[in-house]
């Protein structure tokens, strides 16, 4: 897989930007068949940086109607990244 097609979008969310403060913990969209391995290298690869520890979770898709019509988003994969110390933050969450 390409490095884009790992790592879909960044979270931007407000946990998110405080993990990333506080904790050097990035969180991105990812494929749903992508493992911890090739979210590691793709970060790396991406923002030039060494990656410490990387967590991941997958959701559910919700259940949404619109008036009769009913039907579920899909499923996705968040990923959180931790940073070595030392390293730079990327800034992709400027306000």
């Amino acid at each position: 897989m390409n490095v884009y097609d790992v790592i879909k979008r960044p979270l931007v969310t407000e946990k998110g930007v405080t993990k990333k403060d506080s904790e050097r913990t990035l969180c991105f969209q990812v494929a749903a068949d992508a493992n911890k391995t090739e979210i590691r290298q793709a970060v790396e690869t991406a923002f030039k940086v060494k990656v410490e520890e990387v967590r991941t979770s997958t959701t559910a898709g919700k259940l949404r109607r619109r008036g009769r019509y009913s039907g579920y988003r899909p499923d996705w994969k968040k990923a959180w990244v931790r940073l070595k110390v030392g390293q730079k933050m990327p800034e992709y969450a400027e306000v």
